[in-house]
């Protein structure tokens, strides 16, 4: 049979393997979530007026299914979660997964927008850095970037807010603004004010990836210029955009890619700072507000998506590994 019926054979028993492992570990995590929520508090006390009956208390906690045991209570989580129900948040009334849908797509834009952002101003800089190490403005680039990485994100998006909407009155303070729908996707981005709005929370939330970028795309950049191949294309008087491009590139594309991936999930899970400070309302604002007010259902059901998040993000990382990575190819094909 042809080299390529075996790596198709090769890929898909690897996705299978890894939808296994997935199903694993998230049965793992909604077990170690579930009961490390249980201990922590009791929400009956977040439900009802701290004066109430006894008898209201009890009716309360029976009602929300919290007089069972907590084993009890997790076997029909788990068989809902089987079924696509992860529980009615106490506070909202409303399908946990259903309030998570609603505030993703916000959080979807602003965490898009700061990779945009990041890979833009990251990805060239890190290789000019790296193509000219001893230059002024390399040292000014990676001084910068120690920079992004050190100065705590909470600060910085208060100094934002003070210097470009308090100060200048440049931008807005909070909140989404004004959307537009555009082939069935709502976005910010569609509008000047929604543009507005973006700006900074999106700014604020790249601004240590861009670091990173730099960093990761210089020490990819030096690595290469120094192999064999590159100078053989100097030697040929090959012209430097040509060399970059065509060579340069592709060769540090594969850490960058799973660098970005990852990241990518990490902007979703933890824009909690970012999100509360500009008031963005997407999931992070959601999870706090979760928290404080003991909703274990949502809670339970954010950490199971954001875990559901990473094991996807993972899985496609692999799999560009497969198709950017000529060895990998060569493995499958002998």
């Amino acid at each position: 049979m042809s080299p390529i019926f075996w790596w198709g054979i090769l890929i898909v028993s690897f996705v299978l393997k890894r939808v296994l492992q997935s199903i694993i570990v998230l049965f793992v995590m909604s077990l170690l979530v579930f009961f490390m929520i249980h201990i922590v508090g009791d929400p009956v006390d977040m439900l009802v007026n701290p004066e109430s009956l006894p008898d209201e208390i009890e009716r309360v906690r029976r009602d929300f299914g919290l007089d069972k045991p907590a084993y009890i209570q997790y076997w029909k989580f788990l068989t809902g979660a089987l079924s696509g129900d992860l529980g009615n948040s106490y506070i909202f009334g409303r399908p946990a997964l259903a309030l998570i849908a609603e505030r993703f797509p916000a959080t979807l834009e602003l965490a898009l927008s700061a990779l945009f952002i990041a890979t833009v101003v990251g990805l060239p800089l890190g290789i000019y850095a790296g193509l000219y190490p001893n230059g002024w403005i390399t040292r000014l680039i990676m001084s910068s970037s120690v920079l992004g990485i050190s100065i705590p994100t909470f600060w910085l998006g208060l100094m934002m807010i003070i210097i470009f909407s308090v100060f200048l009155g440049w931008l807005p303070v909070s909140g989404r603004g004004e959307t537009a729908t555009i082939l069935g996707i709502e976005s910010s981005i569609f509008t000047v004010d929604g543009l507005k709005h973006l700006i900074m929370p999106a700014t604020n939330l790249a601004l240590f990836k861009i670091a990173l970028v730099v960093r990761l795309t210089r020490a990819g950049t030096e690595e290469v210029m120094r192999l064999d191949f590159i100078k053989f294309c100097q030697a040929r008087g090959l012209p430097a955009n040509r060399i970059v491009w065509a060579h340069l590139l592709p060769n540090i594309l594969i850490p960058i890619i799973t660098v970005i991936a990852i990241e990518f999930g990490t902007l979703i899970a933890f824009a909690t700072v970012t999100e509360s400070i500009f008031a963005w309302p997407g999931l992070g604002k959601l999870i706090i507000d979760s928290i404080v007010n003991l909703d274990r259902p949502v809670v339970v059901a954010y950490l199971l998506f954001v875990v559901t998040l990473f094991l996807i993000l993972n899985l496609v990382v692999d799999i560009l590994y497969a198709a950017l990575d000529p060895r990998v190819r060569q493995v499958g094909e002998k």
